[in-house]
């Protein structure tokens, strides 16, 4: 059966897209009638449909959920339908207060977003900089790992080079060469640790970041082919100098 209601909403339901909002669901629901502004604050909605269909519409003007749109009261008053809609439309007042009203609700989306984004930002900015920490810490560690073994290596080469000095002069270059690529690994971790932590000011810095650690992971790996194939020399030499 037809009826016709007559609603006021009241609560945060002005500048804030209430109206947009409302008649969305009129349309989804095939609801005829209107919604305006009813000063100073509530809205006024008159409308016509089958009984069930407008309490649906009823209950769904409450739009639980939206940051902005807060309802707190729904007085509702039926009457007999008169058939005068055709479709549902926005009443909207004069162009001066529609021009504010989609101001305010733009400031208002604007203040939100801003506040989401700082909460993003500053969550993202911890992560990154807990990732920069353990990675140093890690770099840090197998840097004082490979610089421990090879000043040991190199010790040893040094006492025989007495004994076999063209031999080991080719393994001492060699030596130099990766405490040489060792160091360069260390400066790009530093380099690395501030880019993560500049990461905080600008998120665009972050494919940059990852870049950068692939290519310390990439010569990290290289560091360690030349340590072992530096001790397999070591180990032939040795031998050598055992047979002779």
């Amino acid at each position: 059966m037809q009826t016709r209601a007559k609603i006021v909403v009241k609560g945060e339901v002005q500048r804030v897209g209430y109206r947009d909002a409302v008649e969305k669901i009129a349309r989804k629901l095939n609801i005829k009638g209107f919604i305006e502004n009813l000063k100073p604050y509530d809205v006024r909605i008159v409308c016509e449909e089958e009984e069930g269909e407008i309490k649906r519409f009823i209950e769904a003007l409450k739009i639980e959920g939206d940051p902005l749109i807060s309802v707190s009261d729904i007085v509702v008053e039926y009457e007999k339908p008169t058939g005068e809609f055709k479709y549902f439309e926005i009443k909207r007042g004069s162009s001066e207060e529609e021009t504010a009203e989609r101001l305010d609700l733009a400031a208002l989306h604007l203040k939100n977003l801003t506040s989401v984004v700082s909460v993003m930002n500053n969550n993202l900015g911890g992560k990154i900089d807990n990732v920069g920490e353990h990675l140093g810490g890690k770099i840090d560690s197998l840097g004082e790992h490979l610089g421990g073994k090879i000043d040991s290596l190199g010790d040893t080469i040094d006492a025989g080079r007495a004994e076999n000095r063209e031999g080991f002069a080719m393994l001492g270059d060699r030596i130099d060469v990766i405490k040489e690529d060792t160091s360069a690994m260390l400066d790009k971790q530093d380099t690395t640790i501030e880019i993560l932590k500049d990461v905080r000011a600008d998120t665009g810095d972050i494919t940059n970041a990852l870049r950068f650690l692939k290519e310390i992971y990439r010569e990290t790996l290289e560091l360690r082919d030349k340590y072992e194939a530096l001790s397999r020399d070591v180990e032939a030499i040795k031998a050598k100098l055992k047979v002779s």
